[in-house]
């Protein structure tokens, strides 16, 4: 088995959302981070909550401050 990526000192690569709704008035909630392990073969994921409904969008994380994970 490969070592996984160490996350403790990385940006995360990508950001986890829980999307309520659909198009123009879905709700966007961050609720976590991913970052791929060093084979790129799979992620190491963080949750912050755990949504029980809706559904679940990873995004390229955005350079800077948090963004909106790509919602128009």
């Amino acid at each position: 088995m490969t070592k996984q990526t160490d996350t403790t000192n990385r940006k995360p690569e990508f950001r986890l959302y829980h999307v309520a709704g659909e198009g123009e008035k879905a709700l966007w909630t961050p609720m976590g981070a991913a970052w791929t392990h060093k084979d790129h073969l799979g992620f190491n994921i963080n949750l912050d909550l755990l949504p029980r409904s809706g559904r679940l969008v990873m995004r390229a994380a955005p350079e800077g401050k948090d963004g909106n994970g790509g919602q128009q």
